[in-house]
């Protein structure tokens, strides 16, 4: 025994020392990395410029968010662990907005390889601004080695679309598939009991079915059809193609190959989804064509959209007033969190702090969540309340998913602002229970014991759920469905059974929901924000960003990796692109991070199974 505590001990400081090592590295790294870059900012100064006839290049590196998520410190250093980069939707398009009216900008070039994706509706609204910039006679060219939907969604708008001889354009349409659990819960003895109102609030529905109930299905393929509609027109307008031929070459994809001898390539340009093939080198050449060479004649003439933005920002800072813009990304939970997650502690203080703050004259809610916690969406929708009965205008902009919690915050609002294919509704409320008895007295694990009342210990997992507690429960989750109807009804000037006709946890895209009188109008971020600055009676104003602070740890580490990538160094690993067996992981490690967020005081939750394609 004596031995194998020392071996413990021994395998603990073991563990210890390597963790020690690790972090002695990673120190070690981050400061010669800052060194460097601290002598190469000294002595060569490098200042990047907007050369006459400029190219400005949109190169998106991970995935297109409202708000960057906030590392732990130590994470950042994570060789090749890192998550893969977030680029605000807000400054990507404000860099293509105020390229279209810079006149030292002559075209602007999009390349997507590395884009991951981002939800349908911010592509969109990226989309629109790139539609803008083209329409004011500047050309874009964008290029792909290959394509996926996403990618080739966002450069399909482009003037002149590129792709590698050797690539693909994979247009598939959409889909959900789900997994099922049922039939290995009832082989492990586990059961799960769910309380929900709505036939097709359908979260719970992978617990305690084999298969996708008649209501989801439903309520999926209305909702996919929609959206893969408004992706197919959008893709067919910039194409000058018929809708029907994208239908065609989707359904049909094995009949294109056979035609094309089994080559995608030449398969997309015979359906006229691009218009030319190129290698890396007759792509620089085509650009040097389009927009000639830098000073030194060696180089593309061209400037990074995060470098023109730091150069051509517009200095509204003495403007007569502020609207402030809240990003809600995320799970909504109780309490406080970073940017990530909508935590209602964190959220209710930046909206109080946004009222009281006499420069900020009108407030946007932009959201992008598909709820969470009931407690804690009520407590968020009362602080916009409150700013709306302080006198300041509240405008919800609803980014790629605004459901169920997600919807409730945004009746705080004066106004609801959504994208045609933002994913909206899930009005509907329920609540999970499992209950591990039956495997424990597999294990031959007995739990006995005494209560001084009959709900004294009857939300007990390891013990069988008492009847009287489950009709409790059911009969809570039953009024917070009422209460659910109440305040939409309130806030959208409905009777309950109006509002009841259109929930029961069914979700809708924003175009349905602006029909069905949930959304008042249809639009961007921007169009949200001219709202708020009009109803505030503000003839010019500047955009502020209130946000969850991020801590000294993390802003020096993201200093010290952004000086590493400028020097060519990827410390971080953020290079690779992940294998799908680790993108998968990573998927599931999301997933089981965001179950153990799910905090509510009373175990209620507003939140649907409805991520955006």
């Amino acid at each position: 025994m004596i031995r194998g505590l020392f071996r413990f001990l021994l395998n603990v400081l073991r563990m210890f020392v390597r963790a020690l090592d690790l972090v002695v590295r990673g120190v070690f790294y981050a400061l010669l990395i800052f060194g460097l870059g601290v002598l190469v900012s000294f002595f060569f100064h490098p200042e990047p410029e907007v050369q006459a006839g400029s190219a400005l290049v949109l190169r998106p590196v991970g995935t297109i968010v409202e708000q960057a998520e906030l590392e732990p410190p130590l994470a950042l250093l994570r060789a090749g662990g890192a998550p893969a980069g977030q680029l605000r939707l807000a400054d990507l398009v404000d860099a293509v907005r105020k390229a279209r009216d810079d006149a030292r900008i002559a075209a602007l070039v999009i390349e997507t390889d590395e884009l991951v994706g981002g939800g349908f509706s911010k592509l969109a609204e990226l989309r629109a601004a790139i539609a803008d910039f083209k329409a004011s006679g500047k050309p874009v060219l964008a290029r792909g080695e290959r394509f996926t939907q996403s990618q080739y969604y966002l450069a399909s708008v482009a003037d002149e679309l590129h792709l590698s001889p050797d690539g693909f354009v994979l247009l598939r349409g959409l889909a959900r598939y789900g997994t099922y659990f049922r039939d290995a819960l009832d082989k492990l003895g586990v059961k799960v009991h769910v309380f929900r109102v709505g036939e097709y609030k359908s979260f719970s529905e992978p617990f305690t079915r084999s298969d996708m109930s008649d209501e989801d299905r439903e309520a999926t393929r209305d909702l996919l059809d929609g959206l893969w509609r408004f992706m197919r027109d959008d893709i067919a307008a910039s194409r000058k193609l018929a809708p029907a031929a994208i239908d065609a070459h989707v359904n049909d994809i094995r009949g294109a190959l056979a035609a094309a001898g089994g080559d995608a390539a030449k398969a997309a340009l015979a359906a006229g989804l691009v218009d030319r093939f190129s290698t890396r080198d007759e792509w620089r050449a085509r650009l040097i064509e389009a927009v000639g060479t830098d000073h030194e004649g060696k180089d593309v003439r061209t400037i990074e959209a995060e470098a023109y933005l730091a150069l051509a920002a517009d200095d509204t800072r003495h403007a007569a007033g502020s609207v402030a813009v809240i990003v809600a990304q995320g799970t909504i939970v109780d309490g406080a969190e970073p940017a990530g997650v909508v935590a209602g502690d964190t959220f209710a203080r930046l909206i109080r702090e946004a009222r009281e703050d006499e420069d900020i004259k009108a407030l946007v809610l932009r959201i992008d969540s598909p709820g969470g916690s009931a407690w804690a969406s009520e407590l968020i929708r009362r602080e916009l309340e409150l700013t709306r009965q302080a006198g300041k205008p509240v405008i919800a902009s609803m980014s790629s998913v605004a459901a169920s919690g997600g919807y409730w915050i945004a009746t705080g609002a004066d106004e609801i602002w959504a994208a045609p294919s933002t994913v909206t509704g899930s009005i509907g409320i329920f609540g999970l229970f499992p209950e591990f008895s039956e495997p424990l007295r597999r294990l031959g694990i007995g739990v006995d014991g005494v209560a001084t009342a009959p709900l004294a210990g009857a939300l007990d997992p390891r013990r069988p759920l008492d009847p009287a507690a489950a009709e409790a429960m059911q009969l809570g989750i039953e009024h917070g469905y009422r209460r659910f109807l109440e305040v939409v009804a309130q806030a959208r000037k409905l009777t309950v059974a109006e509002v009841d006709a259109v929930a029961r946890g069914r979700v809708w895209t924003g175009e349905a929901a602006s029909g069905l009188g949930l959304v008042d109008k249809l639009g961007s971020l921007d169009d949200a924000i001219a709202a708020a600055a009009a109803r505030a009676g503000l003839a010019e104003h500047q955009v502020v960003w209130p946000a969850a602070g991020e801590s000294l740890e993390q802003r020096v580490l993201r200093r010290l990796l952004r000086t590493g990538e400028e020097l060519g160094i990827d410390l971080a690993g953020r290079s690779a692109p992940a294998a799908p067996l680790a993108a998968a992981a990573a998927d599931v490690e999301r997933a089981a991070r965001a179950l153990l967020r799910w905090n509510d005081p009373r175990h209620h939750y507003l939140h649907c199974l409805c991520d955006a394609p």
